[in-house]
């Protein structure tokens, strides 16, 4: 321990003259002699700063405030390898707790300079969050919109399915599903397949479909009509084929 205080006076003494070189030599000296004593880092760490090596000094901060984290000038230090790096938030907050721990006026001046710069950081980091969250809100009410719309979609389709079941279930002519007598057993069930309800949301269809279902016959006129086949096809696959005309 000894040996490392020789060194670390060393170390200060060469920093007086101006050799900084010379300077983290010794502290480095002094550190291996002494690995467990976070003034010496924290010195290095000052001279690397003086050195323009910023990382170095950070790497040696972090060490010293590991070994002594009550101690205010490893965060001195650091804060001011972060305002080298640009890192203002950083920097705001390493001097601010030095300051706590341990007022110092360099390290206060330091603290009035980044400390507007790491606001505006701040408040562009909310002002963009905001945004985020703004339009999250956004696509939550769009979603709520959309499943509403389909809610009532569907209640509009099961209330057309309801009317038209009694419709097409009354009696009528016998030989097409369309006219089927009333309460032919499972034709309010099938009212309710979705190919089939979406198929007589067509005008043309649901026009074909009361025409054959008042006349049986008519269905001639629809032989080339692909869409109105296909619902016959449908039709007939569960109800039996309709009377040829």
């Amino acid at each position: 321990m000894d040996q490392a205080n020789e060194k670390k006076m060393d170390a200060i003494n060469a920093l007086g003259e101006g050799d900084l070189q010379k300077a983290v030599d010794l502290f480095t000296e002094a550190i291996k002699l002494n690995p467990c004593l976070a003034v010496l880092y924290a010195k290095r760490a000052s001279v690397y700063i003086q050195m323009q090596k910023p990382n170095a000094a950070i790497r040696d901060c972090d060490r010293a405030i590991h070994i002594n984290p009550d101690s205010a000038q490893p965060y001195k230090w650091r804060g001011k390898a972060h305002r080298l790096l640009g890192h203002w938030e950083e920097a705001a907050r390493d001097l601010a707790t030095a300051c706590k721990l341990d007022y110092d006026e360099a390290a206060s001046a330091m603290l009035k300079e980044v400390q507007p710069k790491a606001n505006k950081i701040v408040e562009h980091r909310r002002k963009y969050e905001r945004k985020r969250e703004e339009k999250e809100i956004r696509e939550k009410q769009e979603r709520i919109k959309k499943a509403r719309e389909e809610h009532a979609r569907a209640q509009r389709t099961y209330g057309w399915s309801a009317n038209n079941e009694a419709h097409f279930c009354s009696p009528g002519p016998a030989g097409f599903p369309g006219g089927a007598p009333g309460g032919m057993p499972g034709f309010g069930e099938f009212l309710k397949d979705p190919e089939l309800l979406n198929a007589m949301k067509d005008p043309e269809v649901m026009a074909a479909f009361q025409d054959v279902a008042q006349n049986p016959a008519n269905i001639s006129k629809y032989q080339n009509n692909p869409k109105v086949m296909a619902l016959v096809t449908k039709l007939s696959a569960k109800f039996g084929p309709p009377p040829q005309p």
